[in-house]
């Protein structure tokens, strides 16, 4: 049977440097990583994972534990994360907890404290005490996605920054007349994102001069389909219709531009309608969006981790705040003439 042996000689190297090529882990030269590549796949050799867990304590595994994997942000995050382990040569455990506070319990309670991962990336969960105190207690580098979790590295978006940055948007093209679609009492359970978004759209409004009307602040589930039977209660008002919407995320914003097409109205020569996210049907509809590069935080927090992981060093709580971009595309314009 082939060993890490026959490969070091095989390839000219030392069995250190054999196992650090193969396994990703520590400082190996591009043409010794390649050499000892050659030599493993010559030989039909696969480093144990299992074994090298044993010598080092490491399973070469991160779990990754979202509250739901049918939403586009959870979705593009993990894409971010999975692509970053992969190159990194390490596994991902993915946990989905949804709606069920058994899964829940049973994730922070009992998965996660069978140390089966080296680290732990929670995304979008405002944890409670006992929940960090478990995860606390593993003594793995974690690392919190969507707001600030004590104790704990967080990578975040400034929601309420980014909500007054879109309004501003519509704002600076002389709209007057703006709604908003922000997510219903369900989704402000962890990090309050939908009423931080909300104040922010308030802020701006209220800093331009800009009355904000009740009945022009419309809940969904951030959702096409809900946000798309929200809209069409919005927009039924004619003629009294704002000339613009702000969608708490583009696929709320996406659910609107579909509600104003059954009542016959030109985006944006009729309405002009922004989110925030960076959905990648964006570009396909034409949406103005604040991205905030969903991916690249998946990333973000990989690297986060890794470089503790691989230095061996204690992961020290950190806010890291995660850039966003306007990205001005066709669905905003200036208003018509009367209609400001």
């Amino acid at each position: 049977m082939t060993g890490i042996k026959d490969v070091a000689e095989r390839a000219g190297l030392s069995v250190a440097t054999v196992s650090r090529a193969l396994s990703g882990k520590g400082n190996v030269s591009p043409t010794s990583r390649e050499r000892a590549r050659a030599a493993a796949s010559e030989l039909g050799f696969v480093l144990s994972y299992h074994a090298s867990s044993l010598a080092s304590g490491r399973t070469h595994n991160v779990g990754l534990v979202v509250p739901s994997v049918h939403r586009w942000f959870f979705s593009a995050v993990i894409e971010g994360a999975s692509a970053a382990l992969l190159e990194a040569g390490y596994d991902l455990t993915l946990y989905n907890i949804g709606e069920n506070p058994e899964h829940r319990h049973s994730v922070f309670n009992d998965f996660l404290l069978r140390k089966r991962v080296d680290a732990v990336i929670a995304v979008s969960l405002e944890l409670s005490e006992d929940e960090l105190q478990q995860l606390h207690a593993m003594h793995r580098p974690i690392v919190g996605i969507g707001g600030p979790l004590p104790g704990a590295s967080t990578i975040r978006i400034d929601d309420s920054s980014i909500a007054r940055k879109a309004t501003n948007h519509l704002l600076g093209l002389g709209h007057t007349k703006i709604a908003h679609i922000t997510g219903n009492e369900a989704y402000d359970q962890d990090f309050h994102l939908p009423g931080t978004r909300r104040s922010g759209f308030e802020e701006a409004m209220n800093d331009a001069g800009c009355p904000v009307r009740p009945e022009w602040i419309v809940s969904a589930d951030f959702t096409i389909e809900g946000a798309y039977a929200a809209a069409r209660q919005l927009l039924a008002s004619a003629p009294d219709r704002p000339t613009a919407v702000f969608a708490a995320s583009d696929e709320m914003a996406i659910g609107t531009i579909l509600a104003a097409r059954d009542f016959g109205l030109r985006i944006p020569d009729d309405l002009s309608v922004m989110g925030i996210d960076g959905h990648d049907l964006g570009n396909v509809l034409g949406l103005t969006t604040i991205d905030q590069d969903a991916k690249g935080q998946g990333a973000l927090a990989v690297r986060t981790l890794l470089g503790a992981i691989t230095k061996g060093l204690v992961l020290e709580p950190a806010d890291t705040e995660h850039p966003t971009k306007l990205v001005v595309r066709s669905s905003t314009a200036v208003p018509k003439a009367g209609t400001f």
